[in-house]
């Protein structure tokens, strides 16, 4: 065991003072920074009143937009006339067609009609005196002779009784709503309805091996025009899906960030040079040029898409500008701050040599920065892929105003979540291509 004597032990404490005499803030900042965080965060819950906020929230909303995405439903209408007669009726622009005949509705002998939600083990059976409800294992009789429909025996918990009608809730695979003249069943599936051809296409509801046929070798449907093309139109011109509009806005938008962020590069590189210090030594011109990119950066481009489309109309030009005003503060923020931390031995080599101005920043700066400056320019636009998205709601353009247009109706969730994906896919593209070229550049690997 070593002893350490009182002469020793005063030469390492003169030596490493930083160990041995610690400020207030060294012994206790870490522990001030875990209280301050935990007030923030109480304050936090105070202030927005997170406890009310999750209590009222519509979570149930939830699940029903979800299964919207990944799903559609059909809504057949049975209207009982007062001589007994059931009258099937579907809503306009019905998924199945202006004259649907689905194998899952079945007319039985007896004159009722037996509709099949999930398979055998969830069905409705409408006569013209009473809705049998079969569902999680029991069937429910609703009476609908005569007055208010009433349920035949005791009401089950996924069965709602109101003044005038009954609800049958039937989970994710439907509901049941009946009244006394008409049931009206919500009958959901899997998938995207319609998603190739719509319900006026030549090639609606055919078989994939007959369109593919009626392509290759089947006889003309148009005398006019050749099937192949005749399918393309149809695809692109669908009426639910409006694939043409819809790919027409997503180029829109990336045409949008792409110009944008070029313009403000443009604009912002010579700037740039004008307000770093060490190569433009006027203050006030340094001063004024970097409070102007503070002004750009401060205006959201939300805000500022919104003053381009009242002063030019909605549109993909104000998209534009809006994204070149932002990127143009941004970028110039950047560049004068890489200019100033060049390194001024290769630039001031070159100087010595009596060269001119325009070859100093050719051959001691430009080497320096071009890698730098080219990566956080794609860096931006790939931001600015996203950026457009998000202005365009507010009618800058693009697939943003086409995303919030199938939003606002509470009804398209399935395009909303089509919209979604191309973007992601879109995102995810330019995010790579950017990486590698950002990592090509620095002369860095990717992992």
């Amino acid at each position: 065991m070593t002893v350490i004597d009182a002469n020793r032990m005063h030469e390492i404490e003169t030596r490493y003072p930083e160990y041995f005499h610690q400020s207030f803030r060294q012994r206790f900042g870490g522990l001030m920074i875990l209280i301050a965080t935990l007030l923030y965060s109480l304050y936090a819950v105070w202030f927005f009143d997170l406890p009310k906020l999750f209590a009222e929230a519509h979570w149930e909303r939830v699940g029903i937009y979800l299964s919207q995405w990944v799903s559609y439903d059909v809504q057949p209408e049975f209207r009982i006339g007062d001589d007994g007669s059931i009258d099937i009726r579907y809503p306009r622009f019905s998924p199945l067609g202006d004259n649907p005949n689905p194998d899952w509705l079945v007319n039985n002998p007896d004159g009722s009609i037996t509709v099949s939600i999930s398979g055998t083990s969830r069905t409705v059976t409408v006569s013209k005196s009473e809705t049998i409800v079969t569902a999680y294992g029991v069937s429910v009789p609703v009476d609908v002779f005569g007055g208010a429909p009433k349920v035949v025996g005791p009401v089950p918990g996924w069965m709602t009784v109101y003044d005038d009608n009954v609800l049958a809730d039937l989970g994710f695979a439907g509901n049941v709503s009946i009244s006394v003249d008409r049931v009206k069943i919500r009958k959901r599936f899997i998938g995207w309805a319609n998603f190739v051809f719509d319900t006026q296409s030549s090639f609606f509801d055919k078989p994939v091996g007959e369109v593919v046929s009626l392509i290759v070798s089947g006889p003309r449907i148009k005398p006019d025009q050749s099937n192949l093309s005749l399918a393309f139109d149809d695809i692109w011109n669908n009426s639910e899906w409006q694939h043409g509009d819809v790919w027409t806005k997503l180029f829109q938008t990336i045409v949008m960030a792409f110009l944008g962020t070029l313009l403000g590069a443009l604009t912002a590189f010579p700037l740039a040079f004008l307000a770093a210090r060490n190569i433009t030594p006027n203050r006030l011109l340094n001063q004024i040029l970097k409070r102007f990119f503070d002004f750009l950066r401060s205006v959201d481009m939300l805000i500022w898409a919104l003053f381009l489309t009242r002063a030019f109309g909605p549109g993909p030009l104000a998209g534009s500008g809006a994204i070149f005003l932002t990127e143009t503060g941004t970028l110039g923020k950047l560049y004068s701050e890489g200019l100033e931390n060049i390194d001024n031995k290769p630039r001031e080599g070159i100087k010595s040599t009596g060269a001119q101005t325009v070859l100093v920043h050719r051959y001691g700066i430009m080497p320096q920065i071009v890698p730098v400056f080219v990566s956080q320019t794609l860096y931006q636009w790939e931001s600015n892929v996203r950026g457009a998205t998000i202005i365009g709601a507010v009618g800058a353009g693009g697939i943003g105003l086409k995303l919030w247009e199938a939003m606002r109706t509470n009804a398209n969730w399935e395009n909303v979540a089509y919209m979604v994906i191309l973007i992601l896919i879109v995102v995810f593209i330019f995010d790579t291509a950017s990486n590698a070229l950002r990592h090509r550049l620095m002369g860095t690997k990717t992992h």
